[in-house]
């Protein structure tokens, strides 16, 4: 008769525990385009900086950095996440959030405890009420106590739930300061590299003018120029000579940047010199529905909508009692002699439930809270996945434009160059004074500058491009859990 009593009672507690309150989790829709608004036109060739994705193209791949085709950039990229302290923070979190499924786990099984003690009690003789005299007594105690709750409506499996989905948001940001620290680097890199390229235009501008001011100086010794004019080219080789060690403050900080990127005492990092050269690599952009599952923000707002889902049904279970199964046992003797002899045992078993008949409304409000929160939850999501849209959009018309821009500039710096060797060549003919020269001169630097700044602005926009798709991550790299 015992034993279907204990199989009856483990089967009710079975068919309780399997009990679950609560909104079953769905994902929430999130708008999406069936294509990107920025489409390349008919004539692209792929010169430029992206290209809609055909279905044999496969996406960005995890170490896109080497689309660029710089081993320094790529060696550099390598450093980050070693040694990179910023990313250990994240790291730790990350750590921390998985440690919080092992400790919600626990709930599910009994909680074992013991509470040894020796305790030697003289009673007074003076006691009041005492008749008898004073005496001495001893107690040897040994308790094991063992308590479970039985999760009836789901209350520990949801919170498990919720720190399972917690832990995976954590590995998303993760992954999202990871995405964030590498594209940093390379916009660094490439504003640098930018920096040494607008360096070796000024030092070749520098020794042009020396040699236009050397001309100047010669005809004036002729007596063919003026010395206003020899002052002229003076201030233009000047200026340029200060303009290029300016361009040595922002590029020592640019590499002092990368270096605590790195890891590194920025006192010890040095960078070699190398000007950037060439177009943004082609950037495979798929299609918006793919955005959702390639952006760690996107995943990391979905995985914490799913886990404040969670604590809906953690709220709604306070409604209904809870069950307990407390157990006590052990030796007590009143000498070491008989502590553990089986006389001295003692034991204690027994069901506990509770249950609240009256709370003023506050299980119906934490509800409400909880409702509450689910519903800004999947607001953000939204807002993320559009933030991400028009991230990817902007990067797109950005590269289009300035592609067109590239050339207009490059035709531009052209005829500068054709007009300013025109000049020069009229000037050493007396045909004009040294004025129209400095005219070409500025025209002609100020068309060069420009289409450097062009190179980097389509790198750097390549760079927001790729970190505005999710780099080469996906969900499919969530950990399980």
């Amino acid at each position: 008769m015992n034993r279907k009593v204990i199989l009856v009672f483990a089967a009710v507690s079975t068919l309780l525990t399997s009990c679950m309150v609560g909104p079953k989790y769905s994902k929430p829709s999130a708008p999406a385009a069936p294509s990107y608004r920025e489409q390349p036109p008919s004539s692209f060739t792929g010169s430029g900086g992206w290209k809609t994705a055909q279905p044999k193209d496969s996406l960005l791949r995890a170490k896109w950095w080497e689309l660029f085709n710089s081993p320094d950039l790529n060696a550099l990229e390598e450093q980050i996440e070693p040694a990179n302290q910023n990313l250990k923070v994240s790291e730790a979190n990350f750590n921390q959030a998985r440690q919080y499924i092992t400790v919600n786990k626990a709930y599910l099984a009994p909680t074992v405890a013991v509470n040894p003690y020796l305790d030697s009690v003289h009673q007074s003789s003076n006691r009041p009420f005492l008749v008898s005299k004073g005496f001495t007594s001893a107690d040897f105690y040994f308790p094991a106590d063992v308590s479970y709750e039985l999760d009836l409506w789901g209350r520990i499996r949801r919170t498990i739930n919720a720190a399972k989905e917690s832990f995976q948001a954590t590995a998303a940001d993760l992954e999202a300061v990871k995405l964030s620290l590498h594209a940093e680097l390379a916009t660094d890199y490439f504003e640098a590299r930018s920096l040494d390229r607008e360096k070796q235009l000024l030092d070749d501008t520098v020794a042009q003018y020396e040699k236009a001011l050397t001309l100047t100086r010669n005809r004036f010794e002729g007596g063919i120029s003026s010395k206003a004019e020899v002052a002229q080219s003076e201030t233009q080789l000047k200026q340029v000579q200060a303009e290029d060690i300016e361009v040595g403050v922002a590029r020592a900080q640019y590499e002092h940047a990368i270096a605590v990127l790195i890891g590194e005492n920025p006192e010890s990092f040095v960078m070699k010199y190398e000007p950037v050269q060439g177009a943004p690599p082609v950037i495979p952009v798929g299609v918006p529905s793919q955005l959702l599952e390639r952006r760690p923000d996107i995943a990391a707002a979905e995985r914490r909508m799913a886990a404040v889902n969670e604590q809906i049904g953690i709220a709604e279970a306070a409604y209904y009692p809870t069950l307990s199964i407390t157990a006590t046992g052990g030796f007590e003797g009143n000498s070491i002699t008989n502590w553990f002899t089986w006389p001295s045992r003692f034991w204690s078993v027994g069901p506990q439930s509770s249950e609240i008949l009256f709370d003023h409304g506050i299980r119906r409000a934490r509800v409400n809270i909880a409702k509450y929160a689910y519903e800004g939850t999947v607001a953000s999501y939204r807002q993320t996945t559009l933030t991400a849209f028009q991230q990817v959009e902007d990067n797109l018309s950005t590269l289009r434009i300035l592609e067109q821009e590239a050339a207009r500039a490059h035709e531009a710096t052209q005829a500068a160059e054709s007009s300013l060797q025109l000049s020069i060549n009229r000037y050493k003919g007396g045909l004009v004074t040294y004025l129209e020269v400095v005219t070409a001169q500025n025209i002609a630097l100020t068309n060069e500058r420009t289409e450097v700044d062009i190179q980097r602005r389509r790198m750097d926009a390549t760079i927001a491009l790729i970190m505005a798709l999710g780099g080469g991550w996906d969900t499919a790299k969530l950990p399980a859990t």
